[in-house]
């Protein structure tokens, strides 16, 4: 059975950091796209990041989190994690990872792209 286990969320002030992971287990994991997406109370769920199965190719939700966050990748370890610096108020989200399989080296953006989903972690930014 395939397991995303997120870990690294918390309560941080605005303008500190936190850095997500997530271990994945079961899943012929250097094959998979991984992203990470959030989802804030009465709001859509949202990608923030993601990265190809190489980690050649990363995306990154331009408008809000580029610049402030980094996915990173390593395929020894099945774990896949977003560090998220000068943190604000409005990150403030669970954070779910998730993987989808791909046949080439792209980072989808979209839910319906990936199989798989961790169970979430909560990030709390206080202004």
């Amino acid at each position: 059975q395939v397991q995303l286990v997120e870990s690294g969320g918390g309560l941080v002030q605005a303008g500190g950091s936190l850095r997500l992971s997530c271990a994945a287990s079961e899943l012929p994991f250097s094959s998979y796209a991984m992203g990470w997406f959030r989802q804030a109370p009465g709001k859509e769920r949202e990608c923030v990041a993601a990265i190809s199965w190489s980690g050649g190719t990363i995306y990154y939700a331009d408008s809000t989190v580029k610049g402030r966050f980094t996915i990173s990748r390593d395929n020894a370890k099945n774990t896949v994690y977003l560090q998220m610096n000068s943190l604000k108020p409005e990150d403030t989200a669970v954070y779910y990872c998730a993987a989808g399989p791909r046949y080439s080296d792209n980072a989808p953006a979209q839910a319906y792209d990936y199989d798989f989903w961790g169970q979430g972690t909560q990030v709390t930014v206080s202004s």
